[in-house]
């Protein structure tokens, strides 16, 4: 279907100003039948011409705008022989095109607008809009630029004027540089192009390369971590906030607005020559712009399209975590800090009460249970401790899901975060652990990518990312996991807490193996919970007995709890080039969450990196459960890590079962990445 008809072509307007102008073609369109409402259709276009001018150098006009009375998009085409004032600094227009797209205006049909953006800025095109005669010279000159079916603008009529400055180049820069860009305007149609192609001209004319972004109306071609790795300066030629601008810190930059790139891009490129010379010479400017990050370009986890699927799924999951590691950070400190306080206040039994004797639930009715915000005590340390245990716990009931609604947000984007979001949360709530929020978060993420790409009518389009995206694949998500992905989980919960407890009368070694092993292998989620609920529920059982086979339980079960956070922060120590940069940060907080049982804290490095973190996770925990109930520690409290170190019977013993367990678990995550050169390889590269 061709953008424009003979119908559509207006060879001598006329008109006192460029709004008469525009309603003689808005009325042109409408005349062909692809335009219902001529009145609603010309207050969009002045809409859009109050933010912004459309006038452009060199006698071009574009007055453009997305409306509910188009029907497809169009181009409607007139030349003025006198010239229209169109807003342009150098003077009147004389080749106007009136670009309207439909309200969606994000289907395929809307990509073919950029090439018309970039034909503009080819001379021999506007020749021969110049130079036609008839309105079907016009659409075969349009036609021949801007085809529905071509893949991209044609190559062959730029060739000569690219090539020809090429022996003449006299860049200051004395070698050839990469830069990168991105475009945008406030409708993402004709500027955003327009500028990037303008941009890519003067780079390529100076014997340089550059790539840029368009962050338009039909859509984003987003530019690779490695592209702006590899790049020596980036222009920014934007009058809407840049999207993910932390990308680019740490890099020499030029920023400016988008009709400064198609008015003037050789300065621009020279402006960015001699930024990339300056930093190349003195260093210390890209430090202190990496500096003034703060670090946040290493946190966000960009996503490769061009990867491979193993690529893509590790890229997707590290944004999981990447967004997931402050709430593991502050929570868990927050708790340690209560336990800590609970020792000193409350003597050896405050880390047991402060987890079981505060609440912050309004509703509760249990016998000796205090309602902190209704009785705060200032002068009172146990109250201090409650405060930073029951906020860090708080955190804590967000980790699964954030993972799961940033795990979808990198597969779908903003559609993503509803059912990730809401998926992790009834995964928590279903205590499916951090394994049903990967799950949640892939599904959400997926769905929502599924109901995104559907073909709806034109009156669906502007509700489908704030209503039916959402609503759709929220419920099939969640649906999914409640009734087919959940019972599964709950079956194998029941399963293992069933064979636990016929266990019992077992050699106590094999008893701590079995224990171990399963709280180090998911890290706080269903298995987990199930060896951590047989061992607190007996000590109940355990009576005033100072050796009872319960108090052993729960030292092996807590010291096997320890093991994964502990190793994954050793590992980092040790050898860092194995690490992320997220993870090496997290590495560092799981020092103190290991020492205070947050087996969470070992999360972040097991969604990253699930089968090798899991194996050696559960080879480290399981040799410390067994040894601890070899040694016969005991331990009355069912939490608290190193902050119950009184409570704990044979406490030497239990030290050398946990540090052996560490060393061994951390041995094996050594190991087994290393044998993964792709990621050793990216590591050392950071």
């Amino acid at each position: 279907m061709s953008l424009i008809t003979t119908d559509q072509v207006v060879l001598d307007l006329t008109g006192a100003d460029r709004h008469e102008a525009t309603e003689t073609l808005a009325r042109t369109l409408a005349g062909s039948g692809r335009c219902t409402d001529v009145e609603v259709f010309l207050a969009d276009v002045r809409e859009r011409e109050s933010k912004m001018a459309t006038g452009l150098p060199g006698g071009i006009g574009i007055p453009h705008a997305r409306s509910a009375a188009i029907t497809e998009p169009s181009l409607v085409f007139g030349r003025s022989r006198e010239g229209i004032d169109w807003g342009a600094k150098d003077g009147p227009a004389h080749l106007i095109f009136l670009i309207a797209a439909p309200e969606g205006g994000g289907e395929a049909h809307m990509q073919m607008l950029p090439k018309l953006a970039k034909a503009l800025m080819n001379k021999d095109f506007r020749a021969q809009l110049e130079s036609a005669t008839t309105n079907e010279q016009v659409v075969d000159v349009v036609n021949s630029h801007v085809q529905l079916d071509e893949p991209a603008t044609p190559t062959a009529e730029p060739a000569p004027t690219a090539a020809a400055p090429v022996p003449t180049t006299e860049a200051p820069a004395a070698r050839q540089l990469k830069f990168v860009g991105v475009t945008s305007c406030p409708t993402g149609i004709a500027h955003t192009y327009m500028a990037a192609e303008a941009l890519e001209r003067a780079a390529e004319e100076a014997g340089h390369t550059m790539k840029v972004e368009t962050q338009g109306s039909a859509g984003s071609n987003p530019l690779s971590p490695q592209e702006i790795a590899e790049a020596d300066a980036v222009i920014f030629a934007h009058d809407v906030e840049v999207r993910d601008k932390v990308r680019f810190h740490g890099k020499p930059t030029v920023d400016v607005g988008v009709k400064k790139a198609i008015s003037d891009g050789p300065a621009l490129i020279t402006e960015a020559e001699r930024l990339a010379a300056d930093w190349e010479a003195d260093p210390s400017k890209a430090q202190a712009a990496a500096a003034s990050a703060g670090g946040g370009a290493g946190m966000a986890t960009k996503v490769d399209n061009q990867g491979g699927v193993g690529t893509r799924i590790r890229q997707w999951l590290m944004t999981g975590v990447s967004y997931m590691i402050p709430f593991v950070a502050a929570g868990g400190i927050l708790i340690a800090i209560g336990f800590m306080i609970a020792q000193v206040a409350g003597g050896k039994t405050g880390a047991i009460d402060v987890t079981n004797h505060f609440t912050l639930d309004p509703a509760s009715t249990a016998k000796g249970v205090t309602i902190l915000q209704n009785s705060f005590d200032p002068s009172s340390g146990m109250n201090w401790a409650a405060l930073f245990f029951l906020i860090g716990s708080a955190a804590f009931g967000f980790l699964v899901p954030i993972l799961s609604g940033f795990i979808a947000y990198a597969i779908a984007d903003r559609p993503g975060l509803v059912p990730g979001i809401v998926g992790g949360s009834v995964a928590a709530t279903m205590h499916a652990g951090f394994l049903g929020g990967i799950v949640t978060g892939f599904l959400g993420g997926f769905l929502a990518l599924w109901v995104a790409r559907w073909k709806v009518p034109k009156g669906v389009r502007g509700v489908m990312p704030v209503v039916v995206i959402p609503l759709v694949s929220t419920l099939l998500t969640i649906g999914l996991f409640i009734t087919v992905l959940g019972r599964p989980i709950k079956g194998l919960s029941d399963g293992l807490a069933h064979a636990l407890n016929s266990m019992n009368g077992t050699s106590a070694v094999v008893l701590g193996l079995v224990l171990g092993v399963m709280m180090g292998f998911d890290l706080g989620g269903p298995v987990n919970k199930v060896a951590y609920t047989f061992a607190t529920t007996g000590l109940a059982a355990a009576g005033t007995a100072s050796n009872a086979p319960q108090l052993k339980i729960m030292a092996a079960v807590m010291a096997a709890g320890m093991v994964a956070p502990l190793a994954m922060a050793l590992a980092t120590t040790v050898r860092p080039a194995l690490f992320s940069e997220p993870e090496r940060e997290n590495g560092k907080a799981a020092w103190l969450l290991g020492a205070s049982f947050i087996s969470e804290g070992a999360i972040p490095f097991a969604a990253a990196d699930p089968w090798r973190v899991i194996v050696s996770s559960v080879v480290g925990s399981g040799i410390t459960g067994a040894l601890a109930m070899l040694f016969g520690a005991t331990l009355r409290a069912p939490h608290g890590g190193i902050w119950v170190l009184p409570l704990i019977g044979n406490f030497a013993l239990f030290v050398v079962a946990l540090v052996i367990g560490v060393l061994v678990s951390a041995a094996v995550v050594v190991a087994l990445k290393q044998r993964d050169p792709a990621r050793l390889t990216t590591a050392e590269n950071a």
